[in-house]
Parts: structure tokens; sequence; C-alpha cells
């Protein structure tokens, strides 16, 4: 499968478990469990987690998801690339319905994200970028009307970054895991910039806010894994955001033998 129609099944993956995830959301059914490490799982998440593997299968490609995480590191060692899943990024905030949850898909080639694509179910905003493209944004797509080619996308799209305030330094971070390193880090910002203003955001919309230029930088010392960021890396990467782990250099790698990542640094 050629690299459009690879971008352009991801998108139609995205956008369908959005769909879905939707109903579930607007209904009093979620149905919530608490997985080993305490994280809440909902109907929302299986479902979309279920779409998602099975649009991707067309493409050839295997999939790892945070919903299908168990497949041993000796199997998937020799992925040249992979699909790279989080079905419902965000459960937190979807459970609060505050709006601020997605759906992320990346494609991995070689450890590196080679495309990514995050759909916001409840503003319909679409974000995606990858190799030789660019990084661009549809503000509430028309989820109705079918898409042919990544080139009839591009023509609807904003390039990113589209916003850029050179008389504030913005900072994004979590809403729901601010510790005390990212606090220090945050202040220790503030000696070196005079206007400096502080953003709480969920999911990866963090990140999609440094590749549109809304924010300056998203510092990240707390755990997350893989699936968590690799959409939105490719977005912000090929926005021409750097992404590296704490010490602003070292770059970050996928699919490693233990999928949490480092702490990291996205920055504009």
């Amino acid at each position: 499968m050629k690299v459009e129609e690879l971008q352009k099944t991801a998108i139609d993956a995205a956008i369908k478990a959005g769909k879905e995830i939707l109903k579930v959301y607007h209904s009093n059914d979620f149905d919530i469990n608490i997985k080993s490490d305490n994280s809440p799982l909902t109907r929302a998440d299986k479902i979309a987690h279920e779409i998602i593997s099975e649009i991707l299968t067309i493409t050839g490609l295997p999939v790892l998801s945070e919903e299908g995480k168990n497949i041993p590191y000796e199997t998937r060692k020799n992925w040249n690339q992979f699909w790279l899943v989080d079905p419902l990024d965000g459960t937190k905030e979807f459970i609060n319905r505050n709006g601020e949850f997605t759906v992320n898909i990346a494609l991995i080639k070689e450890n590196e994200p080679a495309f990514g694509v995050i759909y916001v179910p409840v503003t319909k905003d679409l974000y995606f970028g990858g190799e030789n493209m660019g990084s661009y944004k549809i503000i509430n797509i028309d989820e109705t009307v079918p898409f042919t080619d990544i080139s009839t996308l591009v023509q609807m799209s904003f390039q990113l970054p589209f916003f850029i305030d050179e008389t504030c330094f913005t900072v994004v971070a979590s809403k729901s895991h601010l510790n005390q390193e990212t606090i220090d880090y945050i202040d220790n910002l503030k000696s070196t910039h005079n206007n400096i203003e502080f953003v709480s955001k969920g999911s990866s919309l963090k990140l999609c806010m440094v590749a549109e230029g809304t924010a300056n930088i998203y510092p990240r010392f707390g755990p997350t894994m893989e699936w968590d960021i690799a959409a939105g890396h490719a977005i912000a990467f090929f926005s021409g955001c750097s992404v590296t782990g704490q010490d602003e250099k070292t770059p970050l790698s996928y699919n490693k033998k233990e999928l949490l990542n480092p702490g990291f640094i996205v920055k504009r």
C-alpha cells in the first residue's frame, strides 16, 4: 500500500472511531472499569479499539494499541513499520465530560513517527502530519463528506503553525498529571521569559497546541506510554517543533522493549 493510502486509511479510522466514541459520550452508559494501573477504561475505549484495528487490518501492517498492548517484544522487535494507536486518549477527560479527549493513530517507521493523525470528536478538529508533507489542521471537519485522497484534505486545511504570539511565552502542561518536577521547570522558565502564561490541557491536545503555535513548550516529566504521544510527536515534529528527552537533545524512540516514555519536552 502506498504512503498516501496508509495516511488516508489512518485518518478514516480516526474519524470513524471518533463518531462511535461520541455516541457513548452522549449516553449514560460508560461501563467504567479500572485497569491494573488504576486508570479507567470505558466502553468507548473498547469500541474505538475494535473499529480502528479492523480498518487498519487492510494495510497489512501490525497494530500496537493501548487496548492490545500485550504483544511480546520478541514478536514486535522486528517490525519495520507498524501502527501505534491510542483509541481514546484522555479517558479521564471523557468521563468528566470536558471534551478534551482524542483519537491518536501514528505510523511508526524504523522506530520513529512517520505520520500521525489526531481527531478531536467533540470539536471535530482534525490534525495530521508526516514526512515530506508537513502538518495540518482542519477545524470542524464535515465527517459526512468522504474524501478521496490526502491532497484534498490538505487543500481544506491550515498548515501548522498558523499562530505564533511573539509577545507571550505559553507553557502547556497536563491537566491531570502536573508533578513537582514539572512545576519547578515551569518556575525556572519564568526567570528567562518576562511574559509567561500557563495553560492546562488534557490528552494529546497539548502537543497539538505546540504544533499549531498556540503554545511554545510542553514539558512532561511524569510517566506516559508510547501510544500517548506518538501521533502528536509526528504532528509537532513535522510542523517544525523539537521533540526530545529532558536534555533537549536526545530524540524519542518507539517500539522499545519497555513501552514507557522517558520525560520529554516538545518545543517550538
